[in-house]
C-alpha cells in the first residue's frame, strides 16, 4: 500500500490519507482546537514562524498547523487524489 504526502509548505508533508480536514484558523473554535491541542501536545506546527493559514485535523487526533492557505491545501489534496 503506496502512501500519498501532501505538500503543506515550507518542505512539509502529511500523509494524505490520514488528513481528515483542511480548514481555515480564522473562526474561534478552530482557534479553541488549536489552543486545546497545544495544551495536550498533539500540535505540530509547520508554519516556520508565518502566520498560520490553515489548520490541518489529523486521524490521529494531531492538529498541523500551515502558512499555506486552506484553500490551496485543499486543491493539493484533490489533486493528490485525482492522480492516485
Amino acid at each position: 500500500m503506496e502512501q500519498s504526502l501532501l505538500n503543506i509548505g515550507f518542505g512539509n508533508t502529511v500523509v494524505a490519507e490520514r488528513v481528515i480536514a483542511i480548514m481555515p484558523p480564522n473562526s474561534a473554535p478552530m482557534k479553541r482546537l488549536k489552543d486545546e491541542a497545544k495544551d495536550d501536545k498533539r500540535l505540530l506546527d509547520a508554519t516556520h514562524g508565518r502566520r498560520t493559514r490553515s489548520i490541518i485535523v489529523m486521524d490521529s487526533n494531531h492538529i498541523v498547523l500551515s502558512a499555506i492557505q486552506a484553500e490551496t491545501v485543499s486543491q493539493r489534496f484533490v489533486t493528490l487524489k485525482d492522480s492516485a
